[in-house]
């Protein structure tokens, strides 16, 4: 039964986001667009609850191999940023739960305490960044089938066929919420989905790293598309003194949107991305450290390569 978790994921999340935006909770819990949208009209926002409910389903079929570090804290997650999509918390209440869960899940992960502080600054991070790149049709969904894949694979690779399902139950609901999200979107994740996701992309790439699935540096270039995009243009927006938490559309992909590229065409070019990077990190996993080192820099090289081209074309395109 436990090789039929992915398929329930998948399943539960279709037919629990087709429910969704067609009941009154779809249009209760809506998103409205601001400065940082790229729609001009409300859509409901509803998937994440679908997207967590199809996961959550499949897992249930693995209960006996998850850990309570792991599920606890992505479902108090959960609860507190759908709170925070109906009723908006301030970022200090949110940020202050990143903290604890992340701090809950590394303390019973047994995480040595040397690595303690950057590992917990890590999961925050990522928690985050999967948030700030959810603003465009089929992206953030794309990203969890392409990431989550790749760590499924990778512990296939590695031999423990239960951590796999995990990951692939994952990214079987992705693909569940896509069939809704894809361009022209019918429905967000909202933050009941995209705050889960950055966290489980985090602590689910810290435990193959401690279980030697994978190095370190894996889980950063399976989600390279994210956390370079998210990366650089937060550091770019701190050294020009923008206020942090204030909405913006600066980040790559919401620029390639705005230059006629699109929400379909960016998110399949992203997808390319995604699937590059995710199946190449596979592949260094069984090279020698040397060329584990040639390989992310030839990533760090195509990914300035790329944010260069775009600041270009966007300079250009300012300036007309």
């Amino acid at each position: 039964m436990t090789s039929y978790a992915p398929l329930i994921s998948a399943l539960v999340t279709l037919a629990m986001t087709s429910i969704l935006i067609n009941s009154k909770t779809g249009i209760i819990v809506h998103d409205i667009p601001n400065e940082r949208s790229l729609h001009s009209t409300p859509v409901p926002r509803v998937g994440g609850i679908a997207l967590m409910a199809g996961v959550l389903s499949g897992w249930a079929l693995l209960m006996q191999f998850l850990t309570w570090w792991i599920v606890l804290p992505a479902v108090g997650l959960f609860a507190l940023s759908l709170l925070d999509d109906v009723r908006n918390l301030s970022p200090q209440i949110r940020l202050a739960g990143h903290f604890f869960a992340a701090l809950v899940a590394l303390m019973g992960a047994g995480v040595p305490l040397l690595w303690l502080t950057p590992v917990l600054l890590f999961v925050v991070w990522m928690t985050n960044l999967y948030n700030f790149m959810d603003g465009s049709d089929g992206l953030a969904g794309g990203m969890a089938l392409f990431g989550f894949g790749g760590y499924g694979a990778g512990a296939w690779l590695g031999g423990n066929e239960m951590f796999a399902l995990l990951n692939f139950s994952v990214a079987a609901a992705a693909s569940g919420f896509l069939v809704f999200n894809f361009h022209p979107a019918r429905v967000f994740m909202g933050d009941a989905g995209s705050i889960p996701l950055g966290f489980l992309a985090a602590v689910f790439g810290v435990s193959g790293w401690q279980a030697g699935y994978w190095p370190l540096w894996f889980p950063l270039l399976s989600f390279s598309p994210f956390v370079a995009d998210a990366t650089v243009t937060l550091l770019k927006r701190a050294l020009r003194g923008e206020k942090l938490s204030q909405a913006h559309r600066s980040h790559y992909y919401q620029r390639l949107v705005q230059m006629g590229w699109g929400h379909r065409n960016t998110a399949l070019a992203e997808y390319a991305l995604m699937s590059l990077a995710g199946m190449s990190a596979l592949w260094g996993t069984g090279l020698a450290y040397a060329g584990q080192g040639y390989l992310l820099f030839g990533w760090c090289a195509t990914y300035l390569v790329l944010m260069t081209w775009i600041d270009k074309h966007w300079r250009e395109r300012q300036s007309v």
